[in-house]
């Protein structure tokens, strides 16, 4: 699961490095509008960190039999997208590769693309681990505290884009 997360993430990525402006205008989207979307979905996901709504789903997936399919399910969403392909970084990687004009420097920013999922693969390898060093309190807490920054992020990037989208 983890490496089919890391390398969708990377793909996705990777693939608005590229093309990421002209991919949002073919769909007429602008970047403030994708921001706001993107803003939601986060808080969503936000929303069920701090409410332990994950944790009842989890058990309620858990009743029924884990399947293949369900596993790259998982990995391709939430995980791929949009936990490690998610509107920041999507954003972020438009926001630079527009100010790239060369292929060299869009190919670093590849590159550095490459490295940050490398990384998040390692971390996920040693998930369990960190997760036995936490154990159920620390998980809950942890887990509640990162729903609260996560929220205040989604909010940032619904906001930012409302700006952008009033603005300009």
């Amino acid at each position: 699961m983890s490496v089919r997360a890391s390398v969708i993430g990377f793909f996705v990525i990777a693939l608005f490095a590229v093309a990421g402006a002209s991919i949002l205008a073919v769909f007429g989207i602008t970047l403030a509008a994708f921001r706001v979307a993107g803003g939601f979905l986060l808080f969503f996901i936000a929303f069920e960190m701090v409410f332990e709504k994950r944790q009842d789903r989890k058990e309620k997936i858990s009743d029924v039999a884990v399947t293949r399919d369900h596993i790259h399910d998982i990995a391709a969403f939430p995980l791929a997208i949009p936990l490690i392909a998610g509107p920041g970084a999507i954003s972020a990687t438009v926001l630079l590769s527009g100010t790239f004009q060369n292929v060299g420097a869009r190919i670093t920013l590849v590159g550095i693309i490459f490295a940050c999922l490398v990384i998040t693969y390692l971390v996920f390898l040693l998930s369990e681990h960190i997760d036995r060093l936490l154990g159920q309190t620390g998980r809950s807490i942890l887990t509640r505290l990162l729903g609260v920054i996560l929220a205040a992020l989604a909010v940032q990037f619904v906001a930012d884009g409302i700006r952008a989208l009033v603005i300009g």
